[in-house]
């Protein structure tokens, strides 16, 4: 089943969300506005491990949900940008450490059925800290965790932010499983 499109009208837009209503005609349902959320920058996120087994997180608290807790790297690359490239000025600002590899890991859809955000994770190592975090508003703590210590955060919900929890679980679930198997 797949929806028409008769077009759209913008209701809001800033240099980091747009909000439009799509003309759509759902099958069996008929013709409906529909609310479609749009980013104007690729967003992009990151696991950044270390030789030890380590997790590099950041403990913050987000406004708009109330909530403290721990997060991957992210933010968004600029218009032209090079996503391994902007992922990586996003681990340097927000966590002082500078990685000197950065692979993808990852692509997904973060709100498929209300918006065309899109992460695009990467799988950072070799980071050097070259100083405190360029951008003190991004978190309150930066550590080094072990997985161990990880597994209990996951667990007990204390990573309730989304591309976080993707990113972890792809990291610790299927890209872990894969590279076994390629051994």
């Amino acid at each position: 089943m797949e929806w028409k499109s008769y077009g759209r009208r913008r209701v809001y837009d800033s240099p980091y969300v747009e909000v439009w209503l799509d003309d759509v005609e759902i099958p069996g349902v008929g013709r409906i506005d529909h609310h479609v959320v749009t980013m104007p920058k690729a967003s992009v996120t990151s696991v950044v491990t270390d030789e030890q087994g380590r997790f590099l997180l950041l403990y913050r608290h987000r406004f708009i949900t109330d909530h403290w807790g721990w997060e991957v790297p992210a933010g968004w690359a600029e218009p032209g940008e090079d996503p391994a490239v902007a992922i990586s000025r996003e681990i340097e600002e927000e966590t002082g450490w500078r990685p000197a590899s950065v692979t993808p890991l990852v692509e997904y859809d973060a709100l498929a059925g209300i918006s065309t955000m899109r992460f695009q994770c990467f799988h950072a190592t070799a980071c050097e800290q070259i100083g405190a975090p360029i951008d003190g508003s991004e978190a309150t703590r930066v550590e080094w965790m072990p997985e161990s210590e990880l597994l209990k955060l996951l667990a007990t919900g204390q990573v309730q932010d989304g591309p976080s929890l993707a990113a972890l679980s792809y990291f610790l679930g299927p890209h872990r499983l894969l590279s076994s198997n390629a051994r």
